[in-house]
This record gives C-alpha cells, sequence and structure tokens, in this order.
C-alpha cells in the first residue's frame, strides 16, 4: 500500500504535467513577414514620421479600445467571433484536430474493439474464485474399508516418509480418526496439514503435483485429495471441496453404482482432472442384529427394552454429565470390555426380561456379520452417488465443457436416471448469470443518466457506446496474461464500465456547454478534449500504478484481487483512446453534419490618416 501511495504521488505531481504538456503542445504560430509586418504603426520603415503621426495613431487605438463594448451591445459579433477564435486557438491540439477530421479511423477501431470481444470471450479460461498460493496443503486420505487403526497408521507413517523427503516442505501434523475441523470420522480416514517453506522455488500446484506422484505410486491403496486451508473451509460451507462434482440420480443402487463408475471413467480421461473419486463410500463389516418379534413377544419384552440395552452393551448410554473446567462432559455407561467382544461374546452376552430373568441375545435375534456396504447418500429426498474431482493445471469452464460433451457421448442413462453438474461449478454459473444481469443494469443506468442529463438519446446513446467498449481491453489483458475470468475479474469488467461512463459524461458537459455558448463542433470537441486531458490521464494512470503491485501479485494476499487488478487495468489503458479518439469522432458524426464552417474573423481596415504639415 505504501509503494502504491508514494508511486501514484509521483505520477499525479511528476509524470501527468509532462505527458499533458507534451500532448496539449501548440503548434507555434507563424509571424508575418513582409510589408505587413513591418507596419505595425509606426510607419513602413519601422520609425514614426513626426509627432502629429503618433499622436493620431493613439489616438485611433484609445477609439477602437471605447468602441469595442458599444459594438457588442449593439449585436454586431465581431468581439464575440473573436474570443471563440482566441478560445479554439487556445485549445487546439494539432493531433485531436486531425483525429477527428476523419473519423473513418475510429469507426475501424470500433469494429476492431468488437471483433476481439467476440473472438476472446469464448475462448477465456473461466473459474469460480481467484486460485491463491497460500503456502499450506491440505491431505485429506482413507484407507481400504474395514481397515484396523494399526494397519491404517502404518500406511501413514509409510506416506510420511515421502513427504519429508520433499525439499519444500517445512513441517505437517496428521490426524487420524478426525479431521481438521475436530469431527469424528472413521478410524481409516483423517487428514495431513503440511505447511511448506516462504523461500521455495515451486508453487504450492507444482509441491501438490509432486506429493500425488509420490503416494499414489507407493501406497495405491491410500485414496487422497489434495487442497488448501482457505478453498477447504471455503468448500465446506457450499455444497463440496471438490471444483467438479457430477450427481448421478436414480432409484437402483446397484444400477446408479454402475452409472457413476462410468462417469468416473470419463472424468479420469479427462486431461487437466486430478483426485478423482467414484462416489462410492464403502464401510467396514459391521454386526446385524435383527430381533424375532415372536421371541420378544414370548418372554414379554418390548421392542424399544431390547433397543436400549443393546445400545448399552455395545455402544453405551449417557447417564449424566460433569463439569471440566467451562465444558460439559458426558458420563457414558457401558458393558466392561465391549468394544473388544468377539461375535461369540456377543451372541453371549445377557438379555434382561421384564420378571428378572435373563436370556443370551442369540435367544431374542439373528446375530451375523455382513461384509462392506455402500453409504446411501440423498438430496432432496432422492438417492445420489457424487462423482467429484479437482483440477491439475486447468481451469474450470473448459474441462467442465469437455466433460459434459463425452458424459453426453459415452453415458446413456436408462429411464428414471439423471444427471447434475454442481460443485464449484454449479456456483460459479449462478454467479456469472448474477453479474451478467448487474452488468446490464449498470449500461442502463449510465444510458439513463446520460438521457436524464442532456435530453438527448443520441448522446445517452454515444456514453453508451463507448462504455459497453470498455470492458474489451479488459477481457484482452486477462487473455493475454492467461487469468481466468472469474468473480472477481468480472466484477473488474464493470468497475470499467462504470468508470469511462463517467468520464464520458464529463467529456460531453464540456462539448455541449461550449456549444451553447455559440461555439462550431470542432471547437467545441477540441475544448472538451484539452479540458478533460489532464483529469483523465490522472485518473487513468494514478489507478494503474496503484492496481499495479496487485496485478503482479506482490505482498500478502494479493493473488485475491490480481484478476481484478488485471481486469481494470486493461480497461483504463482502451479508456485514453476511447475517450481521447473514438468519443471525439463520433461527436463530430453525431453533431457536425449540415454545420457551416465557422468563419474567420475578418481584420478591420485601418484607416488612413491625413498629415499636415
Amino acid at each position: 500500500m505504501v509503494v502504491a501511495l508514494v508511486c501514484s504521488f509521483f505520477v499525479a505531481w511528476l509524470g501527468l504535467p509532462v505527458a499533458y504538456l507534451l500532448l496539449s503542445k501548440k503548434e507555434k504560430v507563424a509571424q508575418p513577414t513582409g510589408p505587413q509586418a513591418a507596419n505595425d504603426g509606426f510607419g513602413p520603415n519601422d520609425a514614426p514620421t513626426d509627432a502629429t503621426t503618433v499622436a493620431a495613431d493613439d489616438s485611433l487605438e484609445l477609439e477602437k479600445r471605447s468602441s469595442g463594448p458599444s459594438k457588442k451591445m449593439k449585436g454586431e459579433p465581431a468581439a464575440a467571433e473573436h474570443d471563440t477564435t482566441a478560445g479554439t486557438q487556445h485549445h487546439d491540439i494539432p493531433w485531436v484536430r486531425s483525429v477527428i477530421r476523419h473519423p473513418a479511423y475510429s469507426v475501424v477501431g470500433i469494429l476492431l474493439l468488437v471483433g476481439v470481444m467476440w473472438f476472446i470471450i469464448p475462448r477465456l479460461a473461466t473459474g469460480f474464485l481467484p486460485d491463491m498460493d497460500e503456502g499450506a496443503i491440505v491431505l485429506d486420505y482413507h484407507s481400504p474399508p474395514g481397515t484396523g487403526l494399526d494397519e491404517t497408521d502404518r500406511m501413514l507413517r509409510q506416506a510420511e516418509k515421502l513427504i519429508v523427503k520433499v525439499p519444500e516442505v517445512a513441517s505437517y501434523s496428521r490426524r487420524t480418526g478426525t479431521q481438521m475441523g475436530f469431527f469424528i470420522t472413521e478410524p481409516n480416514s483423517g487428514d495431513y496439514l503440511i505447511r511448506l517453506k516462504t523461500d521455495r522455488k515451486r508453487s504450492t500446484e507444482e509441491v501438490i503435483a509432486d506429493l500425488r506422484q509420490r503416494v499414489e505410486s507407493t501406497e495405491p491403496a491410500l485414496v487422497v485429495d489434495f487442497g488448501q486451508v482457505i478453498g477447504d473451509m471455503l468448500g465446506d460451507l457450499m455444497s463440496t471441496v471438490q471444483p467438479i462434482e457430477i450427481k448421478v440420480f436414480g432409484p437402483d443402487p446397484t444400477q446408479r453404482y454402475a452409472l457413476a463408475n462410468q462417469v468416473t471413467e470419463v472424468v479420469t480421461k479427462t486431461a487437466g482432472t486430478a483426485d478423482v473419486f467414484n462416489g462410492i463410500v464403502q464401510v467396514g463389516p459391521s454386526v446385524d442384529v435383527r430381533p424375532d418379534p415372536r421371541r420378544l413377544a414370548q418372554f414379554g419384552l418390548t421392542a424399544t427394552s431390547f433397543q436400549t440395552q443393546l445400545q448399552t452393551q455395545l455402544g453405551g448410554t449417557v447417564a449424566g454429565n460433569v463439569l471440566s473446567g467451562e465444558q460439559l462432559l458426558n458420563i457414558r455407561l457401558r458393558y466392561p470390555q465391549a468394544a473388544q467382544a468377539t461375535l461369540a461374546q456377543m451372541r453371549g452376552e445377557p438379555v434382561f426380561l421384564p420378571n428378572g430373568q435373563r436370556r443370551r441375545l442369540d435367544e431374542l435375534a439373528d446375530v451375523t456379520v455382513t461384509t462392506s456396504s455402500a453409504e446411501l447418500g440423498r438430496e432432496n429426498l432422492q438417492a445420489m452417488t457424487a462423482v467429484t474431482a479437482r483440477l491439475d493445471g486447468r481451469d474450470l469452464g473448459s474441462a467442465m465443457q469437455e466433460i459434459q460433451q463425452k458424459i453426453g457421448r459415452e453415458v446413456a442413462l436408462p429411464p428414471g436416471y439423471f444427471i447434475q453438474y454442481g460443485g464449484s461449478y454449479a456456483e460459479q454459473q449462478q454467479s456469472f448469470q448474477e453479474l451478467l444481469t448487474i452488468l446490464g443494469t449498470a449500461c442502463l443506468l449510465v444510458f439513463a443518466v446520460g438521457l436524464f442529463l442532456f435530453r438527448d438519446i443520441k448522446a445517452a446513446g454515444l456514453i453508451l457506446l463507448v462504455a459497453i467498449l470498455g470492458p474489451a481491453g479488459g477481457s484482452l489483458a486477462l487473455y493475454l496474461t492467461n487469468t481466468p475470468l472469474n468473480v472477481g475479474s468480472y466484477t473488474g469488467l464493470i468497475m470499467v464500465v462504470g468508470i469511462i461512463g463517467e468520464n464520458a459524461i464529463f467529456t460531453f458537459q464540456q462539448f455541449n456547454d461550449f456549444r451553447a455558448e455559440g461555439g462550431p463542433v470542432e471547437a467545441a470537441i477540441a475544448y472538451s478534449i484539452a479540458a478533460r486531458l489532464r483529469p483523465k490521464l490522472m485518473t487513468a494512470l494514478s489507478a494503474i500504478v496503484a492496481l499495479l503491485p496487485l496485478a503482479l501479485g506482490i505482498g500478502a494476499g494479493a493473488q485475491l484481487h490480481q484478476p481484478l487488478a488485471i481486469a481494470v487495468i486493461g480497461g483504463l489503458l482502451l479508456a485514453l483512446p476511447l475517450l481521447l479518439v473514438v468519443l471525439p469522432s463520433l461527436l463530430r458524426l453525431a453533431y457536425g453534419r449540415g454545420e457551416a464552417a465557422p468563419v474567420a474573423p475578418v481584420a478591420p481596415e485601418k484607416p488612413e490618416l491625413a498629415v499636415s504639415r
């Protein structure tokens, strides 16, 4: 911020005056030569003939000065025309005069800008939020379903040996059975938080690609998912952490899982995707206890009482709480060694009847062990399986476009099954629609303000035309710098429309005021440009210098606003030729037709005086 303020100060007080003098340098007026130059009131030979001639000239000059106001009051235009001509010469800029007299160049420039927007905007890389290099990595992992804690720990220790071999890694921490938000998970899942060194040579994305290759080649049983801290937290607030999410809906789990696997193959084969997951979350083997209603009724035992006793034996029951510091801790009662009980011990656990007698568990229910099964996911009460993936060196828009085309060709959906696209892509589409509405509203407001101020639909149309051409500069800057069109850069394009529209209104106001005083169109154009030249340069150059550190990614958090800064700088660079060249040419085309050329003022003839000797 300090650097930006210092740069803005030097540009505003040193650079702008020099640029203004260079751009507004007037042509030297040629001095007349010959007899007319010599005859300046003192005679043909630059010497007074006598005192009488001098006195006559002085009295004539005095008479001219005294008669000037009276002529202006009578309605003769000599004095006013002289003032207008003098003002025109004062504000006349040679390059402005030459440009506005050839409006074809501006028309070609407008067509070129329209072609640039038509060619570039569909080819821009698109994303949702700006990418940041946070210097930290979140690595989520899952070992195969049913893997014990000891085996999961052994696999992770092998992965840790690979992590410490990466030279950019400064430190790491691991959680197993829980996540970074300290949510309880399965014992075969958890995450790593990896801190990187500040003086590293590779970016975070490059380090992630290296770690992914090392872990997947050494521990193929581990399912890993890489991300960054802020992105992971924002993903928790949204529908999913992963930018790519393809939801498969359907009633039959077997058919739905088969379709999810087909979608997974399509996403895996798409270039620029990584950490692809088919969405089928397998749980480990489980104990299935199914009570026999007839046996329960025979012994007078209700299903609720049976479930309560079984819950107390295996999982425990909360019987109260105790205050520990400022936190209440639950007191859970359960049978001894319940977590380590074998299947035979579980079948022999006693169940108390209402009369005080006991029966074995296997006398009242069937106790079996089921193999791993998949978790059931629902959205809006519909069964759903979500295929997710991350991006690796590719923008979100082009990746999703290719995935949609391939799924449409290769995945045949039976009746009753359909696919929806979620993740960051859905959030991006919704945000872009809202921003497009805001952009259209901004253009309408620019037109409405121009129409309200000048009560001229032609003037409002010219102001709007110049304003909507401004985003072409921002789009070109994004394209040349390979910056995605995301929420930040889209906001910058909207800002450019407002900035150019405001400057165009001020320029037309100067033009309109000069014409209201009776000045010709070309003189009014020259006056409006000369009057607004320095403010335009000051606004554009100061803003560009202030945004330059953000555009270059200098400073902490600069990458978050980098797309916005690049879009605004590109728009401001294009704003100068739009306001100084295109708008004057359009004004001459719109208001200069049918107007007679201004007549140059005729100098009054000098009266001849008779001198008596």
